[in-house]
């Protein structure tokens, strides 16, 4: 218990940039990766295979590749400058998008061919369709794998400590600089962790039971 009472200081500021970066993530992700999403199930073959290629690439590519790229292989493109922590939350969105795209995907097929159909015949155009009809359907069936995905971000955010980023992940660093016990340490941050992951999970489960009612 004294090593977490001892450095509670570094506790916070670690988990507090945590869920920064967890929260900017996920937004970006979940725009990116809906996206993405319209963009596979498009009448449109070139946005169909720019959205393939998108998810193939990233789902296939190591997330530690990602931030590799991002932190050292860009910067010598000289486009534009960015800092280690916006270069972890481009990584984090980019390569999360894909997995989303997927969940989303997966609940716009979900959605009965006739919905669609009915749409058109009522003379909506392809993104009326899929805004006011299909995804409001699809999202209430995807809630949990989505929910997995976004505890996979909080998780993959500890990447972020092996390329100079501060959060969770550093802790043990610091901890063994000032000769604490880094085991305890590193049990206290998997703590951590399950204290953050138990509101998504019980949100998971509140819009579960609504949209359930709902249908």
């Amino acid at each position: 218990m004294s090593v977490l009472t001892n450095n509670l200081d570094l506790f916070l500021r670690a988990f507090g940039q945590t869920l920064q970066l967890f929260a900017i993530s996920g937004v970006l992700s979940l725009l990116l990766g809906t996206l993405l999403a319209a963009l596979r199930v498009s009448p449109v073959p070139v946005f169909r295979a720019i959205g393939t290629a998108y998810v193939t690439v990233l789902r296939n590519t190591p997330l530690t590749l990602v931030f590799v790229f991002f932190l050292f292989a860009y910067p010598l493109l000289e486009i534009v400058k960015i800092e280690p922590y916006t270069a972890a939350v481009v990584a984090l969105s980019l390569y999360t998008a894909a997995f989303v795209c997927e969940v989303v995907r997966s609940g716009i097929n979900t959605v009965p061919v006739g919905q669609a159909e009915a749409s058109r015949a009522l003379g909506l155009t392809f993104t009326q369709m899929l805004g006011n009809v299909v995804l409001p359907q699809a999202l209430r069936s995807v809630v949990p794998p989505m929910t997995s995905t976004m505890i996979a971000l909080l998780k993959n955010t500890t990447v972020a400590s092996g390329f100079a980023v501060f959060q969770a992940g550093t802790i043990r660093d610091s901890l063994s600089e000032q000769g604490e016990n880094v085991l305890l340490g590193l049990l206290w941050v998997a703590v951590g962790f399950v204290v953050l992951v138990m509101p998504l999970t019980s949100v998971q489960q509140y819009f579960e039971k609504r949209w359930s009612v709902a249908r």
